[in-house]
Formats: structure tokens, sequence, C-alpha cells
């Protein structure tokens, strides 16, 4: 083999490995600043290169944003299909569920800040009508789960759902804004606190 090929197989054996790399950096600087303040430059300056070297990887920001959360949300639907697959108990189910986001917010934080953040007014971009339709989803899978709770008598006939799936996806969710990976608690250790809180309550009982 040539040297030039040789360096050619190892060019284009790198490229996925630096496109990660360069879509993890996007996703901070958007998580930190916000997708309209958030310019090319600026990503570029927070790796360590030029603008343009990045149209190299990317042909815009919004390409790159689109990847970000695209790459989230399928490894969200993965976990949460497999959970909603596994015919648990209604409470089990919601315990999965939150253990699963938890999993996501260690592994795709900033993906998750920005969803929270600019979801709302992305979905009104053409390229972006996945996000409402992953809503629907999510939605549709919590309501279901604690509906089934109640016609069980697992969870409280008086349960409100709605208010109920508001507080907890909000509760978990939120998370992402204060959650560091390899922090002193595990993505299980803490949703096992957060399911405790739920579930059980945190005053002591009579």
């Amino acid at each position: 083999m040539s040297a030039t090929k040789k360096k050619s197989n190892q060019a284009n054996a790198a490229a996925p490995e630096r496109r990660r790399e360069l879509l993890d950096t996007a996703a901070e600087v958007f998580a930190a600043q916000g997708y309209n303040a958030t310019t090319v430059r600026k990503i570029a300056d927070a790796a360590g290169m030029l603008a343009g070297s990045l149209y190299y990887h990317f042909d815009s920001k919004e390409s790159m944003l689109d990847e970000i959360l695209a790459t989230f949300l399928t490894e969200l639907w993965e976990g949460y299909d497999a959970v909603l697959a596994a015919s648990l108990g209604p409470r089990e189910t919601i315990e999965a569920l939150v253990t699963e986001s938890f999993r996501e917010i260690d592994r795709h934080r900033a993906a998750v800040a920005i969803y929270q953040k600019e979801s709302r007014h992305l979905v009104d971009l053409p390229r972006f009508q996945y996000l409402a339709d992953s809503q629907r989803r999510f939605e549709k899978a919590w309501l279901g789960t604690l509906e089934r709770g109640v016609a069980d008598g697992v969870f409280r006939a008086d349960l409100d759902v709605r208010l109920t799936y508001r507080f907890v996806r909000d509760t978990v969710w939120v998370a992402a804004s204060w959650y560091r990976p390899g922090g002193r608690h595990s993505p299980e250790e803490i949703a096992r606190q957060y399911l405790s809180m739920v579930l059980d309550g945190i005053a002591v009982r009579a």
C-alpha cells in the first residue's frame, strides 16, 4: 500500500470520531448560549479550528443541531420502546422509564438541555417536525402508563394523571441543568432517589 493511500485510509477512519467530537463541542455551545446566539465561528473557536474548516464536516449549524437532537431521540426511543415492550406492571414501567431517562441525561446531557430550551421554537421549522412527533409519543407513553396504573388500582384513584405526568416529566428532565456525567451519583442512583420521592413521598410514615 502506498504511503498516500495509507494516510487517506487513516483520515477516513478518523473522520467519524472527529465528527462526533465536533458534535459534542457544538452541543455544549448550543446548550450554554442558545441556538440563535450560537454561530459557526463560536463552535469552531470552541473546537480549536477555523470556521471554514468546520464546513468540511457540516454544511450548517442547523445540520449540526439536527444530528445532535436526532441522535439523542433515537437512542431515547430505543430504550423507551424496550421498556414499553417488556409487559411490566404500571409502577415498574414508570420506574424503568425514569431510570432510562436519567441514563439518557448521562449520555446526552447537552442534547437534553437543548431539547428542553429550544424544542418549542424549533418545531416551527420543517426540518425539526420530528420533535413534535416525539413529544406526542412521549406523552402517550407516560399518560398511558399512569392511566393503566389508576385502572389497575396501583396508583390512587383521585390522581390527576395529566398533572402527574407534567410533574414527573419536568422533575426528571430539568436535571439536565445541573447533572454532570461522572459525578458523585450514577444515573441509576439518582433515578432511585427520584422514584422514592415521587412514588413514596418524603414524609416519615406513621
